[in-house]
């Protein structure tokens, strides 16, 4: 039986306590709770992150291994560099940050994750996150076309730690442009990992990759406190970033 969190408190269990590979749930490390933003900010900042579907108790995750997108190893094929390229010199085209993010919220709730029916992005998730927006801790990275939000993604960051969370596209490779365009602000902002939870065929095509959650947890005890240079807004010039064939000598690990 897994733990049941205590209301009054935001401790959590042992992340190594979480149910392991050969289980029903693997990754399940505890539920109950709530989706505050002091409950929320302690989960991940230890791995930890809600995912539960309509009629179940909050439940909490810790995977292993766990998919990483490390920033350096982003993968940019021929065709996303094509597709990029003509975005940056059609007019009408522009990534945007944070100007959206309930619509975003939205978006990715209408679409369930790979092998999921349903959503998990439930109207008290929505909410926590939009409250984690205020604090400036949730980002969403848009992709607009003539005034229309065709895709994008969002997630938190905490320190020099982006945490994924969901993306969605109502147009061809729309995600694929928001997640470029996340790369590029993580590469300006000193970030170097990008945390994917799930282990896909999708987020490994782009450059992710499994790390243990020894690696994780002790990549994350040495990030999330750090302070990442720079804001979150976006301007054409951080497109270079893309050019960018390695990590500055502060983000090597």
């Amino acid at each position: 039986m897994i733990p049941w969190l205590d209301d009054d408190t935001l401790d959590f269990p042992p992340t190594a306590k979480a149910l392991g590979p050969r289980s029903e749930a693997p990754g399940l490390l505890a539920a109950g709770g709530d989706l505050r933003p002091a409950r929320l900010i302690a989960a991940y900042s230890r791995g930890i992150f809600p995912w539960y579907g309509e009629g179940q108790p909050i439940l909490w995750w810790s995977t292993a291994p766990r998919m990483v997108l490390q920033t350096r190893d982003f993968k940019l094929s021929r065709s996303l560099k094509k597709t990029i390229a003509a975005f940056r010199r059609t007019p009408g085209c522009e990534i945007r940050v944070d100007s959206a993010t309930e619509a975003v919220l939205e978006a990715c709730a209408s679409m369930p994750r790979e092998g999921q029916s349903g959503t998990w992005i439930l109207p008290e998730m929505r909410q926590a996150y939009l409250a984690l927006a205020r604090q400036r801790v949730v980002h969403s990275v848009e992709t607009w076309v003539d005034g229309e939000l065709v895709g994008g993604l969002y997630g938190l960051n905490l320190g020099r730690m982006f945490f994924g969370e969901s993306m969605f596209a109502r147009r061809s490779d729309a995600s694929k442009i928001a997640l470029a365009a996340l790369v590029c602000l993580c590469r300006e902002r000193d970030i170097p990992w990008i945390d994917c939870q799930q282990q896909t065929a999708h987020l490994a095509s782009l450059g992710a990759a499994p790390v243990s959650r020894q690696a994780f947890e002790a990549h994350l005890a040495s990030h999330v406190t750090q302070a990442a240079p720079g804001d979150w807004s976006y301007h054409p010039g951080l497109w270079e970033r893309l050019q960018d064939t390695g990590q500055p000598p502060a983000q090597r690990l």
